[in-house]
């Protein structure tokens, strides 16, 4: 077996892609060892997910990644480009979809949204993980799964020479893609829509720079006679691919119209390549093509006994918006720290029952917006006999989801104020002549206590220990960290002497508008509710 192998490890992760890799890397963060088995030898080369959203940035900004990821995306693409629709790439303009993909959220978030291929994020992610202590197999399997009252274990296949042993951990993060063997072996079937489309993508080399050059759009949705889809180009718009969908006039042959993979012929494919740009003598190379299917369904649950499901293994949808692998890294954010905290018996483990009540009405309201966002973008005609979910603000999606709160899934993030089940919201502090975000306070608890509330932050420091050593930091904003702009209570729906709790993902767990006379007690109170002590 491979030199790296550990025979056992708290936690086990099926799969070593985008979203396994993240869970390595967040659990690394808060101190877990983690061993992830994955197929592959080394990532797929093909561009895959790129369209990656603030909320996660912000995350890659707490792994301390976030620079190394920026920089790679100004490699490949250009910044803060529009997403648009075009009759063909030569040909005119349908809508400005996206006009600039970071047009106003610098108040929203110390991050931005960007383009970066899959292949070039998973070597730094893989890095992180490997730095906080994470061991990653590659090239090969689990065969097998047996999980009792204390944990989990699996039996792990080479792929070169087929020797096998068995693995133990106290649980497993099923990571392994839409179509995991583990989900499957769990008897945990999808619901929802269902597929849609048998989808092709297809990876070219062509010089587009006469039609595309000088213009900073990332992501060209193309829509004519021939086909329905999408094309993603590197910066100098020499190579990149395009995603098709629908082939043909859906209204004539509505069975063809959706099997856009039904013929992959390399004359087939340049043929589609050409549509897409309006072109039909363009010379064209075909550097490889994948079949798909658009989809739009949800893992019926996301937890069984010590196993837990995230990112496609848990749900999947069509990449319009791009939000399928964003919120798949988001659900092993979530993860991450709730097994954290009950792996060092710091959480009652009624806390991991919470991965799959918060996470799947989110999955649920994301696979909606998606879907509404395929049928607005590429399938109009779908609309009245299958009943999107009105489009709601992209906003929403990424920074908007809320948990367990009275508001429903999502709101938007301009608004929520700071209510309990929403993210904290973004304010610029100053730390010691140094500008800090309120983001960046987070993988930690945190209690943010107004001008006024210092007995909040003592509060904090004296119960720490009958906890066991919780990770919990406080600040007095306003003496400890200083709130230039006096925006702090209002942004956290609090007054001066008032407080708000925030979990280690950054979500608001409890607030007091005002002072009370036992902080103490409210903040005891407040954290056995939220690690499920009570």
């Amino acid at each position: 077996m491979a030199t790296n192998m550990t025979d056992e490890a708290p936690v086990l992760i099926a799969g070593g892609g985008l979203v396994g890799l993240s869970a390595a890397a967040f659990l690394a963060q808060q101190g877990i060892r983690s061993l992830t088995i994955e197929r592959l030898a080394a990532s797929s080369p093909l561009p895959r997910a790129a369209f990656f959203h603030m909320r996660t940035l912000e995350m890659f900004r707490s792994l301390g990644i976030e620079d190394a990821v920026c920089t790679q995306s100004a490699r490949e693409f250009v910044p803060e480009g529009a997403i648009i629709a075009m009759e063909t790439l030569a040909g005119r303009k349908l809508a400005d979809i996206i006009p600039n993909l970071n047009e106003g959220v610098d108040a929203l978030s110390p991050c931005r949204r960007l383009f970066l291929n899959q292949p070039t994020l998973e070597p730094i992610l893989r890095d992180c993980a490997r730095a906080g202590g994470a061991s990653i197999v590659q090239g090969a399997e689990i065969v097998d799964v047996r999980q009792d009252s204390s944990g989990v274990t699996v039996t792990i296949r080479e792929m070169n020479d087929s020797s096998t042993r068995e693995v133990r951990g106290d649980y497993l993060i099923a990571a392994d893609g839409g179509h995991s063997s583990i989900r499957a072996a769990l008897g945990i079937d999808y619901q929802g829509r269902g597929s849609f489309s048998n989808s092709l993508t297809i990876y070219f080399t062509a010089d587009l720079s006469p039609y595309v050059g000088g213009k900073a759009w990332s992501l060209i949705y193309v829509n004519n006679s021939t086909l329905h889809g999408f094309f993603r180009l590197n910066r100098a718009a020499t190579a990149g691919f395009l995603g098709v969908n629908i082939i043909g006039d859906p209204a004539i042959d509505p069975e063809a119209a959706v099997n856009a993979a039904a013929d992959v012929s390399e004359s087939r494919l340049i043929e589609l390549v050409r549509a897409g740009v309006g072109k039909p003598d363009l010379p064209v190379r075909i550097d490889g093509y994948s079949r798909w299917r658009a989809t739009a369904s949800v893992a019926e649950r996301l937890c069984d006994g010590r196993t837990f499901i995230a990112g496609d293994a848990a749900h999947l949808m069509p990449p319009n918006g791009g939000f399928g692998g964003n919120t798949g890294i988001h659900d092993a954010h979530n993860l991450a720290w709730k097994l954290a905290l009950v792996i060092n018996r710091q959480a009652g483990p009624g806390l991991l029952d919470s991965y799959a009540t918060e996470r799947r009405p989110v999955a649920v309201f994301t696979v909606e917006q998606a879907f509404s966002r395929y049928v607005a973008r590429t399938a109009p005609w779908l609309a009245a006999r299958v009943q999107p979910e009105p489009l709601v603000d992209d906003l929403d999606i990424e920074l908007g989801y809320l948990y367990d709160s009275p508001h429903g899934v999502h709101a938007d993030p301009r608004t929520t104020g700071g209510a309990p089940g929403s993210r904290g919201p973004h304010l610029w502090l100053d730390r010691r002549g140094t500008r800090i975000s309120t983001i960046d306070l987070g993988s930690r608890y945190v209690l943010l206590a107004g001008p006024a509330g210092s007995a909040w932050v003592d509060a904090a420091k004296e119960m720490i220990q009958g906890f066991g050593g919780l990770p919990l930091d406080s600040y007095c904003v306003g003496r400890d960290l200083a709130d230039l702009e006096r925006c702090f209570p209002a942004a956290y729906g609090i007054s001066d002497s008032g407080a708000s709790l925030l979990r280690p993902d950054g979500f608001v767990a409890w607030r007091w508008p005002e002072a009370v006379s036992n902080p103490v007690t409210q903040l005891r109170a407040a954290l056995n509710a939220s690690l499920c002590l009570r």
